[in-house]
């Protein structure tokens, strides 16, 4: 996650802040969060094709429950 921060000019917690209000697009394998480097790639693409500012939030699917 301190990749995905620095890279983002932000600290890891803001991050993690970020995936847990659900605001970032983020996996969990075994309890580990991870950020695909695809998902920021394609969310900077995007922002600057449109020349304009990308809700991270709309790249996050909606929650269904668990899967456990």
């Amino acid at each position: 996650m301190a990749q995905v921060a620095a890279l983002l000019g932000m600290s890891p917690m803001t991050v993690y802040r970020a995936i847990a209000a659900g605001e970032f697009p983020a996996v969990r394998i075994r309890g580990r969060l991870i950020v695909p480097a695809k998902a920021i790639e394609a969310i900077a693409d995007l922002a600057v094709a449109e020349q304009t500012v990308v809700d991270a939030s709309g790249w996050v699917p909606a929650q269904h429950g668990s899967a456990g």
